[in-house]
C-alpha cells in the first residue's frame, strides 16, 4: 500500500491529521501529495478550527524518502522537486493561513519530518523523541525550510551544530532550547496538541510563525563571526565537500536577506546537490550500510536472533577493553578474563578511562557511569562462563594460544553459547581444530578503538551455522555497530582491501616519492590521514605481520 495521509475532524473542531506510510512514516512524494490534500481541505473546511499533525504508531516522521533521490538522480520522477515543497506547502498553506496548526511528535522527527513540524505554530513532544536534520549525510542540505526555521527556534550557532553534524537531540534538550514548547507522555501528546492548537485559536496562546521569529537571532556582526567559524569548520573536517558550505550560505542568506529569500536559496542549493556525484555516493553508502543485515541463505530462513543475557570477553588489552566497553554501553553484563591479577586490573582501568573519557566529555552522567561500570566483572578462571551466551576472544595473536581457549571455552561454556574471535590474522578454521563446536565458531573483528569505530566483519567459516550468524548480527546492530559478513579469508574483507593501498604507497616510496608527499596526497583526496601516519601511529599488526612473512 503507498503511503499517504488521514484527516480525521472532531467534535471540538480539530482535523489530526496523520502520516501513514510504515515503517517510520517517511514522506515520499505519494505521502506529500496527500498531506498537501489533507492540508488543503482541514483550511477549507468551515467545520475544522485548527489543525494537529501527527505520525502513526509512535513515529511523527523519519523524514524525505530517500529512495525518491535514486528516481530524481535518474530523471524518472516528473514530480515536483523535493526543494520546492517547503514554500508550495509548507509555507503558504501553514503559516499564511487563517488556522493554528500544531506538531505532535513521539518516536522520530527527522529530516522533512522535523521541517514539517517547525512549519506547525507549535510542536509538543515526548521526551524520548528524536529530533533533528540529518541530511547533510547524504550530500543535500535540509531541503522543506530547515534552513530556516531551526536559527530561529535554537539559535544560529546551535541550528548549524545540529544541522552540520547530523546528529539528533531528544525531547527534553529540544524543550530546553526552545524547539518544542512542551513535554508530555505518549498518552497524553495527542489530546495535549488538541488544547494547545484551541489555545492558539481563541488566542490564548500565543500565535507563532516560526519563519518570522527574530527573538533568538543573534545581532549582525555576531551572526557574521559564527558564519566565518562555521565555514572554518567545514574546510578542517570536510574539505572536499562542497554541501556543508551550502547550508551554512543558505543560512546565512536568510539572516542577511530575510527568510523568504533563504527560502529560495536553500530550494536552489538543494536541487543542485540532490544531483550531484556526491549525493549519489552517500545515498549508495547510506543502502549499502543497511544491506549488510540482509544475507542470502541465512536472514532469510526466518531464523529468529536468541536472547543474549551474559557476555565474556577474554583478554583486558586495547581490543578486548574496547569490547567490553562496547557491550557495557548497551547493557550487556560482561565478565572480563585475563590471566593474572595485574592484566586484569589493567583491563578493567582500561574500560573505567573509556567510561570516564565520556563522562569528561558530557556525553554520560556520573549516575550513568556508576551504572555502566557496575556491568563488568573481572575474573581469572571459567568458572562463571558456564552459563554465558557469548564469548568474544581478544588475546594476542598466536594460533597455539587460540586453540588451546577455545578447547577450554567446548568444555565450560553451555553448549548454544557462540564462540567468537576478534583474530585478525588467523584462519578460523585452525582456531577451532580442536574442538567439536565449529559451527558455533566466528569471526567478530572489531576495529580500534572497538568502542568507537563503527564496523564490525562478522567472519563466517564454511561450518558456521546461519543460527550463529544471525545472533551475531544482532548484537552487532544492539551495540550500534554496521556489522558486515564476510569470508574467512586472508584479511576478510577491510584488511583485504587495505593491501594494495598500502602496497602503492610503499612502491611510490620505492621509486623515491617523499613519505610526507604521499600522505600529502592522500589526505588532500579526503581520507583521514595517509598510509604512513597510519603505520606509525596505530602499528598496524596485520601489515607487519605480513610484511614479516612476505604475503604481499
Amino acid at each position: 500500500m503507498k503511503g499517504r495521509t488521514t484527516i480525521e475532524v472532531g467534535a471540538d473542531g480539530v482535523a489530526l491529521i496523520t502520516i501513514i506510510n510504515p515503517p517510520v512514516n517517511s514522506l515520499s512524494v505519494d505521502v506529500l501529495t496527500s498531506f498537501r490534500e489533507s492540508v488543503e481541505q482541514a483550511l477549507r473546511r468551515d467545520d475544522v478550527k485548527a489543525v494537529v499533525v501527527t505520525g502513526a504508531k509512535g513515529k511523527f516522521s523519519g523524514g524525505f524518502d530517500i529512495t525518491g533521490f535514486s528516481g530524481l538522480q535518474a530523471g524518472k520522477v516528473d514530480k515536483p522537486k523535493p526543494g520546492q515543497v517547503s514554500v508550495e506547502i509548507l509555507t503558504d498553506a501553514f503559516e499564511a493561513s487563517g488556522k493554528p496548526a500544531v506538531a505532535a511528535i513521539d518516536g522520530l522527527a527527522l529530516g522533512g519530518g522535523l521541517e514539517v513540524a517547525m512549519a506547525c505554530h507549535a510542536r509538543i513532544s515526548t521526551s524520548t523523541a528524536q529530533l533533528g536534520l540529518p541530511e547533510l549525510q547524504l550530500g543535500v542540505i535540509p531541503g522543506f525550510g530547515g534552513t530556516q526555521r531551526l536559527p530561529r527556534l535554537v539559535g544560529i550557532s546551535k541550528a548549524l551544530e545540529m544541522m552540520l553534524t547530523s546528529k539528533p537531540i531528544k525531547g527534553e534538550e529540544a524543550h530546553a532550547l526552545g524547539l518544542v514548547d512542551a513535554i508530555v507522555s505518549p498518552n497524553e501528546l495527542v489530546s495535549t496538541a488538541r488544547r494547545w492548537v484551541l489555545d492558539i485559536y481563541e488566542r490564548r496562546r500565543p500565535w507563532v510563525i516560526s519563519l518570522y521569529r527574530t527573538d533568538k537571532l543573534d545581532p549582525l556582526g555576531d551572526a557574521r563571526e559564527i558564519f566565518k567559524f562555521a565555514r572554518a569548520q567545514a574546510r578542517k573536517q570536510a574539505p572536499n565537500y562542497k554541501h556543508p558550505l551550502f547550508c551554512i550560505d543558505a543560512v546565512e542568506e536568510g539572516i542577511v536577506s530575510g527568510p523568504r529569500a533563504g527560502l529560495w536559496k536553500e530550494a536552489e542549493f538543494f536541487e543542485e546537490l540532490v544531483y550531484s556525484d556526491t549525493c549519489k555516493s552517500l545515498v549508495h553508502v547510506f543502502f549499502a550500510i543497511r544491506g549488510t543485515v540482509k544475507v542470502p541463505g541465512v536472514t532469510d530462513l526466518g531464523l529468529v536472533p536468541r536472547r543474549v543475557n551474559k557476555v565474556a570477553v577474554l583478554g583486558g588489552g586495547l581490543m578486548g577493553s574496547g569490547i567490553t566497553t562496547a557491550l557495557i554501553l548497551s547493557n550487556y553484563p560482561v565478565i572480563l578474563k585475563e590471566v593474572n591479577e595485574k592484566f586484569l586490573q589493567s583491563g578493567i582501568d582500561r574500560v573505567r578511562g573509556n567510561l570516564l573519557s565520556r563522562v569528561k566529555k558530557g556525553k554520560m552522567t556520573q549516575e550513568k557511569f556508576e551504572k555502566t561500570i557496575s556491568l563488568l566483572k573481572g575474573v581469572l578462571d571459567y568458572e562463571s562462563f558456564r552459563d554465558v551466551d557469548l564469548v568474544i576472544e581478544a588475546v594476542i595473536e598466536n594460533t597455539s594460544l587460540k586453540q588451546q581457549i577455545f578447547a577450554d571455552l567446548e568444555k565450560y561454556c553451555p553448549s548454544h553459547c557462540v564462540l567468537a574471535s576478534n583474530t585478525s590474522t588467523i584462519d578460523l578454521n585452525l582456531i577451532g581444530e580442536r574442538t567439536k563446536a565449529q559451527d558455533r565458531i566466528i569471526g567478530a573483528h572489531f576495529f580500534s578503538p572497538a568502542h568507537v569505530m563503527p564496523l564490525l566483519e562478522i567472519v563466517r567459516t564454511k561450518q558456521t551455522s546461519p543460527q550463529v550468524i544471525v545472533d551475531l548480527l544482532d548484537i552487532g546492530k544492539k551495540i550500534k555497530k554496521t556489522p558486515v559478513v564476510v569470508g574467512n579469508c586472508t584479511g576478510f574483507a577491510v584488511n583485504r582491501m587495505f593491501f594494495p593501498y598500502t602496497q602503492a604507497a610503499m612502491l611510490l616510496a620505492e621509486h623515491g616519492t617523499d613519505l610526507y608527499q604521499i600522505d600529502r596526497a592522500i589526505t588532500k583526496f579526503g581520507m583521514p590521514m595517509g598510509p604512513f601516519r597510519y603505520l606509525i601511529l596505530y602499528k598496524n599488526a596485520y601489515l607487519f605481520f605480513l610484511l614479516e612473512r612476505n604475503t604481499f
